[in-house]
Formats: structure tokens, C-alpha cells, sequence
């Protein structure tokens, strides 16, 4: 079950991302961190000083990671997409968007209670909304509410025989 969020790149989004890796692992589901990605090559890539070697450096990086992603999101049985902000983060519509076009369900969390959606009957970008109610997903406005949609959908997914998908 792939996580999709922006939550590595500050240290709230960080110790934001502890607190819901640990939850959805204490309900048995087995998330897929793209943050965890081991030798994240972007650090190493960040350690070269300015140069066009580190651009080369960050480029191919670049690439690998978002290989890495794709290859977790391919791999998963659902999605949880943290959807908070004043407008959700554009890697995360990007792996929204691919999870729907895959038929993987994506779940939703938004607890942001700022209005962003593009009219009152979104509660998000409306394409992005789209995709994720096309793909069999909702949105919930909790973390336990995600967590009892995510586990409704790896339980409905499990019944086909003969498959090797994990959650």
C-alpha cells in the first residue's frame, strides 16, 4: 500500500510521516514509504558542490527516484494520498493520477479545514478528486477514517486467487 505526500521535505512533514507509517503498520498494513527509499541518490547528488556535475548527479537521481516510485506505486494494492495544503502537492496529483490510470484505489486524507477545492462541491482540485472516486477510493478527513477505508479496500482486493499482491 503505497503512501503518496510531500511530507518528506520539512521536519513536521517528517515526524507527520512517523505517526502515519506507525499507524497503518499497528492495523497490518504493510505501507509502502517512498521516503524510506534506501541510498536515496538525491542526498548524495545534494553533497556535490554547485557544478554541472552535480546537475548531471541530481538528473539521474532524479530519474531513479521517480523509477523507485513508480515501481512501489506498480506494486501496491491501494494508495493513501495526503491531500493537505492550500492546493495538494503536484507529486502527489501526479501518483493520484497514475494509481487511477493502474486501478489501484486511492484513499484520501485531507484534515486541513481550510476551503480549497475548486467550488463548494470539491473538497480538492476536482480532477484531482476525480480520479481518486474513479480509481474506487474516497476521501476521509481522518487518519483512522483512511486507515478503515484502506483496510475495506486491501480486503476486497484479496479475494482474487492465485495473486501476489500485498497491501
Amino acid at each position: 500500500m503505497y503512501v503518496a505526500s510531500p511530507l518528506g521535505f520539512t521536519e513536521p512533514g517528517k515526524e507527520y510521516n512517523v505517526l502515519v507509517i506507525a499507524a497503518l503498520t499497528e492495523h497490518g498494513i504493510k505501507p509502502k514509504d517512498p521516503w524510506a527509499m534506501p541510498n536515496n541518490p538525491i542526498r548524495a547528488a545534494l553533497e556535490i558542490p554547485a557544478s554541472p556535475e552535480r546537475l548531471a548527479a541530481l538528473q539521474r537521481a532524479n530519474a531513479e527516484v521517480g523509477r523507485y516510485n513508480e515501481g512501489l506505486i506498480r506494486d501496491s494494492v491501494a494508495m493513501l494520498a495526503l491531500l493537505d495544503g492550500t492546493d495538494v502537492d503536484s507529486g502527489t496529483a501526479a501518483e493520484i493520477g497514475f494509481a487511477a490510470a493502474l486501478e489501484i484505489p486511492v484513499v484520501g486524507l485531507r484534515t486541513d479545514t481550510r476551503v480549497t477545492g475548486d467550488n463548494d462541491g470539491a473538497a480538492v482540485n476536482l480532477q484531482v478528486e476525480r480520479f481518486i472516486y474513479r480509481s474506487g477510493g474516497t476521501i476521509t478527513s481522518s487518519l483512522s477514517d483512511a486507515i478503515a477505508a484502506l483496510l475495506a479496500v486491501i480486503r476486497s482486493r484479496r479475494v482474487t486467487p492465485g495473486t501476489d499482491a500485498q497491501p
